[in-house]
C-alpha cells in the first residue's frame, strides 16, 4: 500500500493509505498525489525520495518543484530550495538548549527546563479484615 495526498487548490486536504488501483478507480475523487512516509527534506533512508517531504494536511503541493512544502512557521524563515523545508534566518545553536525561535528578537532562545515533579502514591489502605 502507498500513501496519497488529496490536493485541492494546491493545498493538501487529506492523506490516506491505499492501493494505486483504488486511487485510479476514482472512488475517493480526484486530485490524489502519491507521497512517501519516509521522505523528509529530499532524503529517504533507501535512497528513493519522493516529492521532497511526506505530505501533511495544510501542506502545499508545488507542481513546479514536484514537492510537498510544510506551512511557513515564521514570516522570517526562507524556503530551502533543496529540501523544500523552511530555514530560520539564523542557524540554531548546536550546544545548550533546548531552543525555540523568537520571531520578534529574530534569534533562538533557550527554553527553561521544566522542574521534575515526583508524585508519590498514597500508601495502600490496610486491607486485612477481621472475622467475627
Amino acid at each position: 500500500m502507498s500513501h496519497f495526498a488529496q490536493v485541492e487548490n494546491g493545498v493538501v486536504a487529506r492523506v490516506i493509505v491505499a492501493e494505486q488501483d483504488v486511487i485510479d478507480s476514482g472512488i475517493f475523487g480526484h486530485g490524489w498525489v502519491q507521497t512517501s512516509y519516509n521522505t523528509h527534506g529530499g532524503q529517504h533512508p533507501e535512497g528513493r525520495p519522493l516529492r521532497k517531504n511526506y505530505a501533511g494536511i495544510g501542506y502545499t503541493y508545488d507542481e513546479q518543484r514536484d514537492a510537498f512544502i510544510p506551512p511557513q512557521p515564521f514570516a522570517s524563515w526562507l524556503l530551502n530550495e533543496d529540501t523544500c523545508l523552511w530555514d530560520a534566518p539564523v542557524a540554531m545553536p548546536t550546544e545548550g538548549g533546548p531552543f525555540a525561535w523568537n520571531e520578534e528578537a529574530q534569534s533562538w532562545v533557550v527554553i527553561p527546563a521544566v522542574a521534575e515533579v515526583i508524585i508519590e502514591a498514597p500508601a495502600p489502605a490496610d486491607t486485612a479484615t477481621t472475622q467475627g
